[in-house]
């Protein structure tokens, strides 16, 4: 239902490519009006765990502004950091590092 985003190395911005999930994943929102979800921010192994804590929350922090701007209240969405804790890949190469650095969004309710 809701899509993951990617992020570049080392950063919290929103990609170009990202834009346009998200913006789907706003209209999602819009249609399922009594919806909430989870933005969950990670992060690939590199840096510091404090890091990557706080790099995957800011992160989350673009995600929901940018799901605020398109009209989703704020009040729809939470956030949280898990950093480097939670791999969808354990290799250590860049194609497994940049399915790691992510916004995933998991919906709690409907």
């Amino acid at each position: 239902t809701l899509a993951d985003i990617y992020f570049d190395f080392d950063r919290s911005d929103i990609r170009p490519d990202a834009k346009q999930v998200l913006e789907e994943n706003a209209r999602w929102f819009k249609s399922n009006p009594r919806a909430r979800a989870k933005i969950e921010g990670h992060c690939d192994e590199r840096g510091t765990t404090e890091y990557n804590l706080a790099l995957g929350q800011r992160r989350t922090e673009a995600v929901k502004r940018f799901l605020v701007a398109l009209g989703v209240d704020a009040s729809r969405v939470s956030t949280i950091s898990y950093g480097e804790e939670r791999p969808i890949c354990s290799d250590h190469q860049e194609g497994c590092w940049l399915k790691n650095r992510r916004g995933h969004f998991v919906v709690e309710s409907k």
